[in-house]
């Protein structure tokens, strides 16, 4: 059970890699956010407004998810295992697929990057506006760029390697639980009049799950650095890579951010590739004061998404590679 254990997560990812997300193939992630929508309606009708009624709608909110998610995952994966080991691997494998986003994000991020190599700034700012939560119409053409290069390094945990820990450590139902918090999170878990009381639970929650992750994946990020500098001088290309200045923003900024762990990866990001990101934005129309991270050793430019996206996957690659030998040790 091991082996076809650690063979499932290994597949999943491999046909991530290998096909990301098809628009024509119904994604799950997307079932979670519709049961999220409508639970939502549902639930602000049947408590008070008020802080006390939000809180506790909220609170009904996580557990009900939660428990459709883990019911529905955990049994269908009990019924194939039950039925025939194979098919088990096989329902792992595609709930592990389904569920990864590196091929995604890495291609979503890409279009920015191709936007800008055309010389359409429109389409560059259209394409980041599918990508970030924040608001792209007065965001200069650096703007748009420092706001790809930070979803690729924030989602570098939230999408790849904290789903990756918990399919490795928690299995099928795991992964589907975590993205349930993640997806809540993404769609309540703002601090702005209409969230602020009903989105508390699923935010503090996904704070706690995410904090030995983002932990980790800085970590592995820090090696992805190096490996990159390595990499980069051996081509004898352009090199703006730089490990030990990864180490030093992470140990400096890493906590410059509301979020416990949005910061980690974004700051050895910004170190590594010596840039500065973060600072003021705007959301729902509404300018919010935030920190700068990282530091201006020279301007962002909008090849720099590129180099976080090989950041990235140097970082997924590495994640992948003690599953790779314990698979083999177990053989």
């Amino acid at each position: 059970m091991i082996q076809l254990h650690l063979l499932a997560v290994l597949t999943g990812c491999f046909l991530d890699f290998l096909l990301g997300d098809p628009r024509w193939l119904w994604h799950p992630v997307c079932g979670i956010g519709n049961l999220i929508a409508r639970l939502e309606k549902a639930l602000r009708k049947w408590f008070p407004k008020g802080e006390k009624g939000e809180r506790m709608a909220g609170r009904f909110l996580v557990a009900l998810v939660l428990l459709v998610t883990g019911g529905l995952s955990g049994g269908i994966l009990l019924a194939a295992y039950s039925f025939s080991p194979c098919i088990g691997y096989v329902a792992e494998s595609i709930i592990c697929y389904q569920m990864m986003a590196w091929r995604s994000l890495r291609s979503e991020s890409m279009k920015v990057l191709k936007a800008f190599e055309a010389g359409d700034v429109e389409e560059a700012r259209t394409a980041v506006s599918m990508i970030v939560g924040r608001d792209t119409k007065s965001l200069s053409e650096e703007g748009i760029a420092k706001a790809a290069i930070e979803t690729v390094a924030e989602n570098a945990s939230d999408g790849v390697i904290a789903p990756l820990l918990s399919m490795i450590f928690f299995g099928g139902v795991g992964i589907c639980l975590y993205k349930a918090v993640n997806t809540m999170d993404s769609m309540v878990g703002y601090k702005n009049d209409r969230y602020l009381w009903f989105g508390r639970t699923a935010a503090k929650l996904d704070d706690v799950c995410n904090f030995i992750p983002a932990r980790i994946s800085a970590g592995l990020m820090i090696g992805a650095g190096y490996v990159c500098q390595f990499l980069s001088r051996r081509k004898k290309a352009d090199n703006p890579y730089n490990g030990s200045k990864g180490i030093e923003i992470f140990k400096r900024d890493r906590f410059n951010h509301k979020s416990p762990n949005s910061a980690q990866t974004e700051s050895v990001c910004a170190g590594v590739l010596q840039i500065q990101l973060a600072g003021n934005a705007w959301y729902f129309g509404k300018l919010y004061e935030k920190p700068t991270i990282g530091d201006s050793v020279r301007p962002v430019e909008y090849e720099d998404i590129r180099r976080a996206n090989d950041l990235m996957t140097v970082t997924y690659l590495l994640a992948l590679v003690p599953v790779i030998i314990l698979f083999f040790i177990t053989l």
